[in-house]
C-alpha cells in the first residue's frame, strides 16, 4: 500500500536509507516497496541521482542522505490481517513507514529493517 506520487514517495524512502552503499539491484529492492512498475522505478532512480539523493557509480549507489526513518515517529504499526509487500508473508502485525508523500507498506519486522537499511 502506498499513497501519493511514487517517486516523490520512492524519492523520500531513498533519502532515509541507512546504508552506505547498496548495488542497483538492491536500491530496486527497497524502491519496490513503493512500485513494482519498472519504468517509475528508473524514473525514481533517475531523479534520485539528479537530486543528489544518490551517487551512482555503475552498478554501485551511494545514498547521500543523512536523514533516517526513525522507528519510534516514522514507523506506524496496525494490527489486521496483512501481506508483508516485500516478501507476501503473511502478518497480523503490519508495519509502515509514514512519509510526507504518503505510507509505504505494510511490512514485516524483519522486511521492514531491511526496507530501512538496518538490516
Amino acid at each position: 500500500m502506498t499513497e501519493g506520487d511514487p517517486v516523490e514517495v520512492g524519492l523520500q524512502l531513498l533519502e532515509r536509507l541507512e546504508d552506505h552503499e547498496l548495488t542497483v539491484k538492491e536500491a530496486l529492492d527497497r524502491i519496490e516497496a513503493v512500485t513494482r512498475n519498472p519504468p517509475t522505478q528508473r524514473k525514481i532512480l533517475e531523479a534520485a541521482e539528479e537530486r543528489g539523493i544518490l551517487e551512482r557509480d555503475g552498478g554501485v549507489v551511494r545514498p547521500q542522505g543523512s536523514a533516517f526513518v526513525r522507528f519510534e515517529s516514522d514507523v506506524v504499526s496496525k494490527e489486521g490481517d496483512f501481506s508483508c509487500r516485500r516478501c507476501g508473508t503473511g502478518l497480523s502485525t503490519g508495519y509502515f513507514i509514514d512519509l510526507d508523500g504518503g505510507e509505504v507498506g505494510p511490512f514485516g519486522s524483519t522486511c521492514i529493517r531491511k526496507v530501512t537499511g538496518r538490516e
